[in-house]
């Protein structure tokens, strides 16, 4: 356990020096071109060092209720470390994978071991398809909004959405591969099959306008209907799973992150790779069949989420379409040249996406 920070730096500290990365990311993109040997390599070190430095951050916190769900998993950690019966509970594989860790490690190795699951992948896809500028694309991901939160609150979510995306690197080389990946994740968290299904829908039919028309659609339906969808999708109840259920229709706890009615703030955040998407398709005529596939699946996602917008605790649901904004939007900047000053327009990107994290934070709930 890292005793040299005190508990009440943690977020800051990974805010603050993703606030510093950032910066210095947009300097060298404004004096330095992508290609330049200067560049790469400080790309390259630097995400490195980012990295192991948040898998260990983040590993090695200590089981504290000031991590949200954390403390329920050191409790259950516990449980299982004593000999405890694996909990009657939907998504088995999780519990499977914590009783034999806790049968032979400590609760930080689980910990840390969580952060590598949730975090290599963000690696491992921006690698697959960026090659060298891997690095791009991985500081969007670890400066997302909803980066922290997944990381140590709903880390069994942000761990199964982060298998889905390393289950999709291996898409057009190894879908053996895929398919194991995209399993264990709907294993440790059941709520993945619907990125999972979205994604499949993409190989019946992968046209963006039709997806960027259901997503448009489902703004005034959630407007005018949004109990509905709610009850139905509770009655659906996900495979009578009673816990997802419950985020719908629960009362939310005070104090806690689930803000109750239409969220436009959301909304707005969850547009910023709506818009991207419909820029390049439409404006610059992306054609990619790599992209329509990450594009249309995040537009299912996104979509099912603003139907169920004014539940309690959909900020759960919205994740299984954000934990994919980060690569949506970079994805045009680092396949191909739409302008000239390309370098220092993604940096500007980069910088914006941020700005929302540092601005929720430090203006918003500070």
């Amino acid at each position: 356990m890292n005793t040299f920070i005190p508990i009440d730096w943690y977020y800051p500290l990974y805010l603050n020096l993703c606030f510093f990365l950032v910066l210095f990311t947009l300097l060298h993109t404004r004096i330095l071109n992508m290609s330049e040997p200067k560049n790469l390599a400080f790309i390259n070190v630097t995400g490195y060092v980012l990295l192991a430095f948040l898998i260990f951050h983040i590993g090695q916190r200590p089981a504290s209720h000031r991590f949200g769900d954390t403390i329920n998993y050191y409790r259950t950690f516990q449980h299982y470390s004593t000999g405890g019966e694996i909990l009657t509970v939907n998504d088995y594989g999780w519990h499977v994978f914590m009783k034999t860790m806790a049968s032979f490690s400590s609760i930080h190795t689980f910990f840390t071991l969580c952060a590598f699951f949730y975090i290599f992948p963000m690696y491992k896809i921006s690698k697959v398809y960026f090659k060298d500028y891997w690095y791009y694309a991985f500081i969007m991901f670890v400066v997302s909004f909803s980066f922290w939160t997944y990381g140590v609150n709903g880390m069994r979510n942000g761990a199964a959405c982060s298998i889905f995306l390393w289950g999709f690197s291996y898409h057009k080389t190894n879908k053996v591969v895929m398919g194991l990946l995209f399993l264990v994740a709907s294993f440790f968290h059941k709520t993945t099959l619907l990125p999972i299904l979205a994604f499949l829908m993409t190989y019946i039919y992968n046209n963006p306008k039709f997806y960027f028309k259901g997503w448009l659609a489902c703004i005034p339906l959630s407007l005018a209907m949004g109990g509905f969808w709610i009850s139905l999708f509770a009655g659906l109840g996900f495979g009578d799973d009673d816990r997802l259920s419950g985020y719908l229709t629960s009362e939310a706890a005070e104090g806690t992150f689930s803000s109750t009615g239409f969220r436009w703030d959301f909304l707005f955040h969850s547009a910023f790779a709506v818009f991207a998407g419909w820029y390049f398709v439409f404006k610059k005529k992306l054609e990619d069949p790599v992209y329509n596939r990450l594009l249309n699946t995040y537009l299912i996602c996104n979509g099912f989420w603003i139907l169920v917008i004014n539940a309690n605790y959909s900020n759960r649901f919205a994740y299984l379409s954000w934990f994919m904004m980060a690569i949506v939007i970079a994805y045009p900047f680092l396949t191909q040249r739409f302008f000239k000053n390309q370098h220092f327009l993604l940096g500007m990107v980069i910088l914006v996406y941020f700005a929302f994290t540092y601005f929720m934070y430090y203006f918003f709930w500070g």
